[in-house]
């Protein structure tokens, strides 16, 4: 059976939704089934993949308000293996529409765990708050994978988002975890980046992923062109280190090595390549 794995911060501007597309195409790269389900009303995940969101007439919207049917929403895409569930603006009204729903927490869920088999890897693209449709990718998942920025107070805004899950895990999912922290938006040529890589490391321990993703020019610019990095620029610093995440996960977050003072020197160059 599959995992199935949110990737949430409740702040925007994280990576989030960089991370939603790129480890996900490089996953479904390196052999596994993915489905990736954009649940943010933003439905930049969903441009981000080639598909044109405002063409799309169907969302998860309908499946969790109206019975629609969810096989009917997937959609292949240009990487092979790679499988999309894309979100139209109908899911902005899901927050308050879900609020009289019986079980309204678990729909999502009820929803999702039938078909969770017939993919090594369900990854859920949350809204960045910490509404009933994060409440639902929560109580769906097995675990949490939160992108931290690189950037001063950084960790003081991961705590609500801690305590969120926190709470799911007392009242409606016990066995959820977090998955593991990615920092992204690393400017190596500042202190900053490693005070917070420090800080991270220093209270997370291995949660944290030993990838770190860099600021980088095209990863900025690929999802405007509709592609994962890996189409748009697969020789740039941004892919490669978005295929180190994902082998880095295959193995089991085993590729634990420490940051040297050459390979900073060596991401300051590359930084904004």
């Amino acid at each position: 059976m599959g995992k199935l794995i949110s990737i949430c911060n409740q702040k925007g501007g994280v990576g989030k939704t960089t991370t939603a597309i790129n480890l996900s195409a490089y996953l479904a790269l390196l052999g596994k089934r993915v489905l990736l389900l954009d649940l943010d009303p933003q439905g930049n995940a969903t441009s981000g993949v080639g598909i044109n969101k405002n063409e799309v007439q169907y969302s998860i919207y309908s499946v969790l308000l109206h019975g629609h049917d969810l096989q009917s929403l997937i959609r292949e895409v240009e990487i092979k293996n790679l499988f999309v569930i894309p979100s139209n603006p109908d899911l902005s009204g899901a927050e308050v529409e879900l609020v009289e729903k019986e079980n309204r927490e678990f729909k999502l869920k009820d929803v999702l765990v039938p078909i969770k088999e017939q993919y090594d890897y369900i990854y859920i693209d949350c809204p960045p708050s910490l509404g009933l449709l994060t409440i639902n990718a929560l109580s769906a998942s097995d675990s949490v994978l939160i992108p931290l920025q690189c950037e001063y107070y950084a960790l003081e805004g991961l705590s609500q988002l801690l305590k969120t899950i926190d709470l799911v895990k007392q009242n409606l999912h016990p066995a959820i975890e977090i998955e593991g922290l990615l920092l992204t938006m690393a400017d190596f040529r500042t202190k900053l980046t490693q005070e917070v890589i420090e800080e991270a490391r220093k209270f997370f321990k291995e949660k944290v992923y030993n990838t770190v993703i860099p600021r980088s020019i095209r990863l900025g610019e690929a999802p405007s062109h509709g592609k994962p990095i890996a189409l748009y620029s697969r020789e740039s610093l941004g892919a490669s280190k978005y295929e180190e995440l994902a082998k880095e996960i295959l193995n089991g977050g085993l590729m634990k090595t420490q940051l040297t003072d050459a390979d900073a020197s060596s991401e300051e160059r590359k930084l904004h390549v």
